[in-house]
């Protein structure tokens, strides 16, 4: 007989969890220094950007924007908006939610190569492209942001395992 596909891993964040993750980057942050700015993967990266930002005491703030997914299913990655301030990032700080695979990491490592790029969550697969994170998760785990949810029971976890 065969068995089931085991039920997707989701880990869901919270508002609250967010804010704090996204501050505990600053913290590891802080040593970095005086930063020319802060640049944000849109759109994932907007709100931890915009927190770290906050807490290093930055106000220029200037964005990337990389498609390469569409809630779950994953495609070529295209720079759909390049920074513009940046030049190759020398002083820059690069922000993101998520390093998963690494696929949009690439993209914009490529884009500005001095950038030091931090991540809120990390998975196996794409740590390694990044300079500091705070959490990582596993690599099928796929990560819920409040931005992306709504509150909804949810069975037990008893109840999916089956026999």
């Amino acid at each position: 007989m065969q068995s089931a596909s085991p039920a997707p891993r989701y880990y869901a964040v919270s508002w609250d969890q967010l804010h704090r993750d996204s501050k505990a980057l600053a913290w590891r942050l802080v040593g970095l220094g005086k930063l020319k700015g802060v640049v944000a993967i849109t759109r994932g990266g907007l709100i931890p950007a915009a927190i770290v930002a906050r807490e290093l005491e930055c106000r220029l703030i200037e964005t990337v924007s990389v498609v390469t997914y569409d809630e779950e299913v994953r495609g070529a990655p295209q720079v759909v908006k390049p920074p513009s301030a940046a030049s190759d990032g020398e002083g820059w700080l690069l922000v993101d939610d998520l390093v998963d695979t690494g696929t949009t990491a690439k993209v914009v490592r490529a884009l500005l190569p001095k950038a030091h790029f931090a991540t809120v969550y990390a998975k196996p697969a794409g740590r390694p492209l990044v300079d500091t994170f705070v959490t990582e998760v596993s690599q099928d785990t796929w990560i819920l942001f409040p931005w992306d949810t709504e509150a909804q029971f949810i069975p037990p976890i008893a109840r999916s395992t089956g026999p």
